[in-house]
């Protein structure tokens, strides 16, 4: 069975309050891009993890797609052995939620393959178990999301009348590095009424509160910024907690001037 898990882009994004669980709740809009890595199951004598693509750093047994895998399996005893190829297209850091779309995907494609009947709902709640944003790549809408990202409410947004320009400089975040430097504060605004505001607004009032602090750490990401602003984007911003700095374009307008240099750029 195969699937090809998709990647997102965060509009807007504000922690509003510290939980007593250690987390955080946030605001943010997530919205689905076609950027997809490739994921396949198959059914073997020995469970084996084979990624290609782009290299991913750690031990297998970390991986959110193994880690989805052993969640299931220690419910279901039905569950067998699975080779699991992964082709990684989405970078790794880069606030795309690459991994927690792989994640979801597994959990979908083990419960299909082996007959689960896990319910939607059911589903979403595992996938909470696998990182905060993981629900939301249970669907491909885009959504409103609130508490640490599980509460999602159907946004009615479509931005394909634009073109997209994603720029990834290999420089991977380290999420809880970017949470510990956010001081949460309600943000006065209503997110989901400003996103319904003309596009041509969202620079004065939809922001990506972790750009502060990376973009203070990593001052090339607030370059990249300012050169999609400079090169005609109408919105651009940091996504996630980084460090994918993506610009909002007039339909077939795709400008790639002064980005020669930058290896994983992606054009939508």
């Amino acid at each position: 069975m195969i699937s090809f898990p998709h990647a997102k882009i965060n509009l807007g994004l504000s922690i509003v309050s510290k939980r007593p669980d250690g987390f955080h709740n946030l605001e943010t809009i997530f919205y689905p891009l076609p950027i997809r890595d490739v994921l396949e199951i198959i059914p073997s004598e020995k469970t084996r993890f084979l990624p290609t693509g782009l290299e991913i750093p750690g031990a297998a047994s970390d991986n959110l797609v193994m880690r989805a895998y052993q969640l299931l399996k220690s419910d279901f005893p039905i569950i067998g052995p699975l080779k699991i190829y992964l082709h990684k297209t989405i970078p790794m850091g880069s606030g795309l939620g690459g991994g927690s779309s792989d994640a979801a995907a597994t959990l979908r494609l083990m419960n299909r393959l082996f007959g689960l009947e896990i319910s939607p709902a059911e589903l979403s709640h595992y996938a909470l178990k696998l990182g905060s944003d993981c629900p939301f790549f249970m669907q491909s809408h885009p959504c409103f999301a609130s508490g640490r990202g599980e509460n999602l409410e159907p946004v009615v947004l479509d931005l394909s009348t634009y073109s997209f320009l994603l720029i990834h400089p290999e420089i991977r975040i380290e999420t809880t590095w970017a949470f510990s430097k956010i001081k949460p504060l309600a943000s006065g605004t209503d997110l989901r009424k400003d996103i319904f505001k003309p596009i041509e607004t969202w620079c004065e009032i939809i922001r990506n509160e972790f750009e502060i602090p990376v973009f203070g750490f990593h001052p090339v990401l607030k370059q990249i910024k300012e050169k999609l602003y400079e090169s005609g984007a109408i919105y651009a911003a940091m996504t996630g907690s980084g460090s994918t700095v993506y610009g909002i374009f007039p339909k077939g307008t795709r400008p790639v001037a002064g980005f020669e240099n930058l290896r994983q750029t992606f054009i939508l």
